[in-house]
């Protein structure tokens, strides 16, 4: 599903040179549920954009689906991205002014219509959300705009979900409630990589792999 071949990012700052991501070498299956732990600084989330298609590594390819995503231009990466991935953030990124079921319904890139509101309503449903579709995220609990911001990014029925600290705002009952969710989905078919500080996740995971200073400094099976 994804490949990462000797790939690098390097910042320029005034100090000098960051390497973010040191020559990392990945694969993640399809269908693979994997956990990306280590410390603020490691390149955790450098490592999730780059799998993504926001962020054009300094070298090294990253691939999805056999697609180089690099070797795209902006606009075929962003309708690659659109038709195959789902993003979750530690910070929601839900737009206040909209209800819930508005925001769920920008999930996939596509355009308002009957399909995607009733395929939105459904989302809803199977987050345990869908009577506060007509909420704005102001008018809700942490976890259920974490939910929101799940149901947004499974719409349209992506295989690859990524999730940056997706707990990193939740209180333990709502992280371990979030992360099941994300379990479920995988259970479906999908392809989840999740980027944590914690534990929390650690229970589903079929692989963990833990960054230090931009290199895979450790890597464990499970089940």
């Amino acid at each position: 599903m994804i490949r990462f071949e000797n790939v690098s990012r390097i910042y320029r700052t005034r100090r000098g040179e960051v390497k973010a991501l040191d020559n990392v070498t990945l694969h993640v299956e399809a269908n693979e549920f994997l956990v990306v732990r280590g410390p603020s600084g490691s390149g955790k989330t450098t490592l999730l954009l780059a799998a993504g298609a926001m962020h054009r590594p300094t070298s090294g390819r990253v691939l999805v689906k056999g697609d180089d995503l690099y070797a795209m231009s902006p606009r075929e990466r962003a309708a690659f991205r659109a038709r195959h991935i789902g993003f979750v953030f530690q910070m929601f990124h839900l737009i206040p002014y909209l209800t819930v079921l508005e925001n769920v319904m920008l999930g996939g890139g596509a355009v308002a219509s009957r399909a995607r509101r009733e395929e939105a309503t459904q989302m809803l449903e199977r987050l345990d959300i869908q009577n506060r579709e007509s909420h704005k995220p102001a008018e809700l609990s942490a976890g259920e705009r974490q939910r929101t911001a799940i149901a947004r990014a499974m719409l349209g029925r992506p295989k690859l979900i990524l999730a940056d600290e997706p707990t990193g705002n939740l209180d333990p009952e709502n992280a371990r409630q979030v992360i099941e969710r994300l379990s479920e989905f995988h259970r479906d078919g999908v392809t989840v990589v999740v980027v944590t500080h914690g534990a929390v996740a650690d229970q589903h995971a079929s692989r963990i792999i833990h960054l230090a200073q931009g290199r895979i400094a450790q890597e464990a099976k499970r089940g």
